[in-house]
């Protein structure tokens, strides 16, 4: 079962070990996965197609801190 805030109206969906983007990502979620390089970044569109930063975060904590200011910025309707 993966990991759910809300910061700013906006999901924010940690995957656990397992899980897939597809199977849990609705559109505007921000999705955070683990993979060995480190934690991924994915931004779902209305579409459900995925962007995703390119270079991974070393720690949950800054994949987290990130997402967060990204929900910021997409709440505001920037």
């Amino acid at each position: 079962m993966p990991g759910l805030i809300k910061h700013r109206g906006v999901r924010i969906v940690t995957l656990e070990p397992g899980d897939t983007v597809a199977a849990h990502a609705r559109p505007g979620d921000i999705m955070i996965e683990e993979r060995p390089e480190g934690w991924f970044l994915h931004f779902i569109s209305e579409d459900g197609s995925a962007e995703s930063y390119e270079d991974p975060y070393d720690s949950h904590t800054k994949a987290l801190w990130s997402a967060k200011a990204a929900a910021e910025y997409q709440a505001g309707g920037e």
